[in-house]
């Protein structure tokens, strides 16, 4: 592994949103491809590959048990730990975090498919923490909603139980010693023993301690004191307000700060304006912060806004229009700037935020 001693600007992480055809509502209409091709291997590895080349730190992909009513006939979606497990071997350096959900969802199988995402990828994967209440997602799984006021306490408590799996293991804990036959140290095993408020958790998991030790937990600015999350993702209403909601995310619970930015860049000779009014002819964008315009006007926000922020996910209105753009025009320049610095294959997520690999709570010598 590359040496943690990285400078502070490399420590500012450059992420993009790779769900669907983009951020937009009508992104499908400007799309390069059939709607089929969002459920094919193949759109995966490119969009995935696409990303990594450019030097993006990490992408997310959203996730859902509901289907979009405006996904243009699409009946179903690809669960977003899968896409992300099938991009892994496909790329060298681009984080991986798929969004998956904490209130239907069994913790203990979080714990293990992220693990193994995290050996797949070789040390590139994360969580994005959802905490989705809606009814849809409740009766998906045969459960009644929660109300409101219990969300961010279940979310805390899964997150709580599913890092506690992760250190069911210790490090050293399989041995492969053939001279005694013995492939595991059940000395280095452990119970998690998570009591909850609504389901309790045994342990071990199945699945060794992951590369990182603990994946990078990313969650919503609004969730992320709750859980204890490394990374809070920050939202705001405008671009002059993101480095407002930064500091405040700073404030809030010590997390890295990366903050969400809607973007629609002038491409193909076509204005940034013009695109996006085409595209909310056929149904408004409703998001948060937004920059419409051209590659040039975008760097000089960044660097505005990376002097407070640890980061920046992007949101393209239209992937395959706005992520070419984002590649070769923004990121060349901003790493030309000094204002970013380019993941290198080898690195763990851990290490492009600069965070440290943690002690495991179990260990004797943690004890």
């Amino acid at each position: 592994m590359p040496s943690t001693s990285i400078s502070e600007n490399s420590r500012k992480v450059l992420a993009i949103e790779l769900d669907g055809d983009g951020a937009h509502p009508s992104a499908w209409r400007r799309a390069a491809h059939t709607p089929a091709a969002l459920l094919s291997g193949r759109r995966i590895s490119e969009i995935a590959q696409a990303a990594d080349i450019s030097g993006f730190h990490f992408a997310s992909l959203k996730d859902s048990r509901t289907i979009d009513p405006a996904s243009a006939g699409i009946a179903g979606r690809i669960d977003a730990v899968q896409r992300a497990a099938f991009a892994a071997p496909l790329t060298r350096s681009l984080g991986l975090v798929p969004e998956a959900g904490t209130l239907y969802t069994e913790p203990f199988h979080i714990a293990t498919q992220l693990a193994s995402l995290d050996y797949s990828s070789q040390g590139r994967a994360g969580w994005l923490v959802n905490a989705e209440n809606s009814s849809q997602e409740a009766r998906s799984v045969g459960r009644e909603q929660l109300r409101d006021s219990e969300v961010q306490a279940e979310a805390a408590d899964v997150v709580d139980a599913v890092r506690r799996l992760w250190d069911s293991w210790e490090d050293d804990a399989v041995i492969r010693d053939v001279s005694t036959g013995r492939y595991l140290d059940r000395d280095k095993l452990h119970y998690a023993d998570f009591e909850g408020k609504r389901f309790s958790v045994k342990g071990p998991s199945i699945i060794p301690r992951p590369l990182q030790g603990q994946l990078v937990v990313i969650a919503p600015a609004e969730l992320a004191p709750a859980i204890g999350a490394d990374v809070a993702l920050v939202h705001a209403p405008s671009v002059e307000g993101l480095a407002a909601a930064a500091d405040a995310a700073h404030g809030a619970g010590g997390a890295r700060a990366v903050v969400e930015l809607d973007v629609v860049l002038d491409s193909r000779g076509q204005r940034a304006e013009d695109r996006l009014a085409e595209l909310d002819a056929f149904g408004r964008w409703e998001g948060g912060a937004r920059y419409v315009g051209s590659a040039a006007g975008l760097v000089e926000l960044l660097a505005s806004v990376l002097a407070t922020a640890d980061g920046v996910r992007f949101n393209p209105a239209v992937l395959d229009v706005d992520l070419p753009e984002l590649s070769f025009q923004v990121l060349p320049e901003l790493r030309r700037l000094g204002l970013v610095g380019a993941p290198e294959p080898g690195t763990t997520l851990r290490q492009s935020f600069g965070l440290p690999r943690p002690a495991n709570r179990y260990a004797t010598s943690a004890r």
